[in-house]
C-alpha cells in the first residue's frame, strides 16, 4: 500500500491550523502536471505557539522520514524546510537525518512578520519576492513555487505522515500549554480531548480565578472557565490568564498591536483599519461603537486571514470575558 492510501485510511488532517485533509491536497499535488515542489512549513509566528520547535528538537528523524517520504512519492524537484528564525538550535540535528536528500533548510526572515508563514506569502518569500499574500486560485498545489505544483505541509503534518507510514499513527495532537500555568511545556495528546480535560491531565488546571484562549495568543478565540468543554482550535494552543493580574484594557490593547505590527500593508482594511484601532486605544476617551465598526470592517473585507481574524479574539474577549466593559456587541 502506498503512502496516499496509508494517509486517506488514517484520515489524516493537516496540523497548520485550517485542519484540512492531507489526502486531499495530496491529490491535488499527484493531479497536477508539471516539477513537484514540497515545503515543510515550520514558520510557526502565533505567539504561544511553540510545538513546530519541540517536534523538530525531539522528533526531528520522524519530520524528515515524513518529508521524504513525501519526496519519493512525488519524486519532487526539491524540498524546503522553512523555519522561523528562533529555531536555529535544531537545525545540526535536521541537517544530520536529511544527510544527501535534496532538502534545503530555508529560515523565515526575521523582519517578515507573521503573515510570512502564510501560503501564498511564503512561496513570495522563497523565491524573493515582496512577502504578502496572493489572490486564490490558483492554490499553491496546482500553480506554487515556480509556478508549479507545490506541497506545503506543516512539520507536525510531515511527523504523523511518518507515524502513518509505521502504523503508528493514533488520532493525537501536539498542545502548547502556557501563560498564568503550573506546568507549562508542549503536550501530545488525543485530538477529541476538550480544553478542561488537557488542562486537568497535564495539572495546569487552574485553582484561581482565570480565562483562556486557545488556538493562538493572538487570534485565538478567549473563553471563561465555565466554557471549557470544547476541543482546542487551530494551532493547538492553549494560554491562560490569571483574571485578577490582567487589565481588560491592556489585554485587547496587546491584540491590536500585534496586528497592525504584522499587517504586510497589502491591503487597506488591514493596513488602515490596525492602525485606528491602535490609535484609537492611546487616545484618552474610547468611542466603542466606532472601535467595534472598524473590527466589523476588517473581518469582512480584509484581503487574507491575517486582518480578518483580528475580530474574533477582541470580539470573544468583550463576550465571554469582559470583566471592566459594558459594551453591546
Amino acid at each position: 500500500m502506498d503512502i496516499l492510501k496509508k494517509i486517506e485510511q488514517a484520515k489524516l488532517v493537516g496540523r497548520g491550523g485550517a485542519c484540512f485533509p492531507v489526502a486531499t491536497k495530496w491529490n491535488y499535488v499527484k493531479k497536477a502536471e508539471g516539477n513537484k515542489y514540497i515545503v515543510a512549513n515550520g514558520a510557526e509566528g502565533e505567539p504561544g505557539v511553540k510545538k513546530d520547535g519541540y517536534i523538530l528538537t525531539h522528533h526531528t528523524k520522524e519530520v524528515i522520514n515524513g518529508i521524504n517520504l513525501a519526496l519519493k512519492f512525488f519524486k519532487a524537484k526539491r524540498v524546503f524546510i522553512f523555519l522561523n528564525h528562533n529555531y536555529t538550535n535544531a537545525e545540526s540535528q535536521i541537517k544530520k537525518e536529511i544527510g544527501k536528500l535534496p532538502i534545503e533548510i530555508i529560515y523565515k526572515p526575521q523582519n517578515a512578520g507573521y503573515i510570512a508563514g502564510e501560503e501564498s506569502a511564503l512561496l513570495s518569500t522563497l523565491e524573493k519576492k515582496r512577502i504578502e499574500p496572493s489572490i486564490r486560485p490558483p492554490f499553491p498545489v496546482e500553480s506554487g513555487y515556480k509556478q508549479s505544483p507545490t506541497l506545503i505541509n506543516n512539520i507536525e503534518t510531515f511527523y504523523n505522515i511518518s507515524l502513518v507510514d509505521k502504523n503508528k499513527f493514533s488520532d493525537k495532537r501536539f498542545y502548547t500549554v502556557g501563560g498564568d500555568c503550573y506546568k507549562p511545556g508542549v503536550y501530545c495528546l488525543p485530538d477529541n480531548w476538550s480544553i478542561a480535560r488537557i488542562l486537568e491531565e497535564t495539572n495546569n488546571f487552574p485553582r484561581f480565578k482565570f480565562f483562556i484562549q486557545h488556538g493562538g495568543r493572538a487570534s485565538g478565540e478567549v473563553l471563561n472557565s465555565t466554557q471549557l468543554n470544547q476541543k482546542v482550535r487551530g494551532c493547538g494552543a492553549i494560554t491562560i490568564y490569571k483574571q485578577d493580574s490582567h487589565d481588560s484594557f491592556n489585554f485587547i490593547k496587546n491584540i491590536i498591536n500585534f496586528y497592525a505590527e504584522n499587517s504586510c500593508g497589502k491591503c487597506t482594511p488591514c493596513r488602515e483599519g490596525s492602525y485606528r484601532l491602535k490609535k484609537m486605544l492611546s487616545g484618552t476617551k474610547m468611542n466603542w461603537p466606532h472601535f467595534l465598526e472598524l473590527i466589523d470592517n476588517m473581518e469582512a473585507s480584509s484581503f487574507c486571514a491575517l486582518g480578518s481574524s483580528l475580530a474574533l479574539p477582541v470580539k470573544s474577549y468583550l463576550k465571554n470575558v469582559n470583566p471592566d466593559f459594558n459594551i453591546q456587541l
